[in-house]
């Protein structure tokens, strides 16, 4: 928990176009917050950038990631963070005390930043109501007194630790430009796949 305090201090804020055609309010996200519980709200924006409909959970066992890059909000939904992808094949980070799969490294990584939230705040369009798997951007809120009261975007923080990279549309152009910076943190830091050479080189 503490690299992750670390990079949501470091990290800088970066929007998300086609979800947040306007800044996130974080007072709002912090005001969701319900004592001894871990709450997701989930907005659908419509083309006009308008919110069409809410959905609210509330848990006291917190969400499960059930792979890099989607965790699941209960029977019926899980939320897949797009636009992002772990390494291929396996890697090593000896600080960390890591060797194995990409793919176990991202998902491990998610599942540290749905441990702590008080709040986790996601945005998909309302094409994605429905659907088993959604398309989505989210946020948590983290409140550690004395050390701690951030919001911070899931999809930034996993790639400045290097969990997770930016993938790539068949041209060669960025699902997600929009995060780039965020990508460049874990590169130039090596945090993460970022330590092992062979992830550099694929």
């Amino acid at each position: 928990m503490k690299r992750t305090i670390i990079a949501a201090l470091a990290s800088c804020a970066i929007a998300t176009p086609a979800l947040s055609l306007s800044d996130i309010n974080k007072d709002y996200i912090k005001s969701l917050a319900a004592p001894g519980k871990t709450v997701l709200v989930l907005e659908y924006y419509d083309g006009s950038g308008k919110v069409a409909d809410r959905k609210g959970y509330a848990t006291t066992a917190g969400f499960k990631a059930v792979s890099p890059t989607d965790f699941r909000v209960d029977d019926k939904t899980t939320l897949h963070l797009f636009g992002l992808e772990p390494c291929k094949g396996e890697m090593v980070n000896r600080s960390e005390d890591f060797a194995g799969s990409c793919a176990d490294y991202a998902q491990q990584q998610l599942q540290i930043l749905l441990q702590n939230p008080k709040v986790v705040f996601c945005r998909a369009f309302v094409s994605e109501q429905g659907s088993p798997v959604q398309n989505a951007t989210c946020y948590g809120y983290y409140n550690f007194p004395g050390s701690l009261d951030s919001v911070d975007m899931f999809e930034e923080q996993l790639l400045s630790l290097g969990a997770l990279r930016l993938a790539k549309k068949p041209d060669g152009t960025l699902v997600r430009p929009d995060l780039a910076k965020a990508e460049e943190i874990g590169q130039k830091g090596s945090f993460g796949m970022w330590a092992d050479p062979r992830v550099k080189g694929q």
